[in-house]
């Protein structure tokens, strides 16, 4: 494993359990092996190590939900929150947390929520077509679906996944229904 793995590794764990703000430079030095010189050179800083920590997430997250239907999307997410755990959306503590105020990480959420939109918009395009009208809104249904279900699996565990999963399923048959399709 290299440095720069091993110290993103270590930040994203103590980040997703502790906190951005509430972790040290010398939690994550110890966390990590290496001394605080080592991580200022491969990190720039805790607003630079925030920043990678985000974008490898981004990319892991992404390559996660890399999938072709609805019910593989939620599929994915609740093997997510399995192996990475339910402690809420990572993006948004970090955005939350640095309060909108700092550009470097406020950039990596939008970035990540720009992704994950378009992602949704692309499945919801093969499950309804490219030209449906109502395209836009039931992007729109969905995301809010998995967002709230991120979140209320901190305290419901994966089954806020499955019931989203299921009111998504019926989004998706009533807009058909509705739509003659």
């Amino acid at each position: 494993m290299s440095i720069k793995t091993k110290l993103l590794t270590s930040a994203e764990r103590l980040f997703d359990q502790h906190g951005f703000m509430s972790t040290s430079m010398d939690q994550l030095t110890k966390a990590a092996d290496m001394s605080s010189r080592t991580l200022y050179k491969h990190a720039g800083g805790k607003t630079g190590l925030v920043q990678a920590v985000l974008t490898a997430r981004d990319k892991r997250f992404m390559q996660a939900i890399d999938v072709q239907s609805i019910d593989d999307l939620f599929a994915a997410l609740q093997n997510w929150t399995l192996t990475e755990g339910a402690r809420g959306c990572l993006f948004l503590r970090a955005y939350g947390e640095a309060g909108g105020e700092t550009p470097e990480i406020t950039d990596a959420v939008m970035a990540h929520k720009a992704a994950f939109h378009a992602q949704i918009a692309r499945i919801v395009k093969a499950e309804l077509g490219a030209n449906h009208p109502d395209l836009e809104l039931l992007t729109e249904q969905i995301l809010v679906l998995i967002e709230g279900s991120t979140s209320a699996a901190i305290y419901r565990g994966t089954d806020a996944i499955t019931s989203a999963h299921q009111a998504a399923t019926l989004l998706i048959a009533q807009t058909r229904k509705d739509s003659g399709i």
